[in-house]
């Protein structure tokens, strides 16, 4: 084997054995935790008797609207995450990379509940549907808006800190 050809030959090794180490190395990512950014309360609508008081966490920005609870390990029972979109329209969600299952409250331009989407699976990449035009969303642990017997109509209110 002439000197050229011994090291292409080494060439090829290292390449080798560079990728299958560069393959063996695990990416370390930092865990995403709930950030308070205001209260939000939730209203029975016959009797205006207070439901439940929500820390929550406010996604907005395209990035976070489109994030919201991916990458996350849960939340709280008191903490939920409210989406606020610029405009009403119909919106879609869906599980993808978001490791625990949610209840999905889809909320119209006067704060009241339109449309509810309970138990959404993890990963589950389907589209759900708030069926009406909606401005917000709010996202629960799966099973509390039974617990809470919520119902369309009930009203929520919310402020910034």
């Amino acid at each position: 084997m002439s000197i050229k050809h011994s090291f292409s030959f080494f060439l090829v090794l290292v390449f080798l054995f560079s990728c299958k180490e560069e393959n063996n190395k695990t990416i370390k990512t930092e865990e995403v935790i709930f950030s308070k950014e205001g209260t939000l309360q939730i209203f029975k609508k016959e009797t205006d008797t207070l439901l439940i008081n929500l820390n929550i966490e406010i996604a907005e920005s395209d990035y976070e609207t489109q994030t919201g609870l991916m990458y996350r390990n849960g939340m709280e029972r008191n903490q939920a995450m409210l989406f606020i979109f610029p405009e009403v329209a119909i919106h879609s969600f869906y599980m993808k990379n978001t490791a625990f299952p949610l209840d999905i409250i889809f909320i119209d331009e006067n704060q009241k509940i339109a449309s509810l989407q309970e138990n959404a699976e993890p990963f589950n990449q389907n589209g759900l549907s708030s069926q009406v035009p909606v401005k917000y969303v709010l996202e629960v642990n799966a099973g509390l808006t039974e617990d809470w017997f919520l119902e369309i109509g009930d009203r929520i209110v919310f402020k910034r800190e």
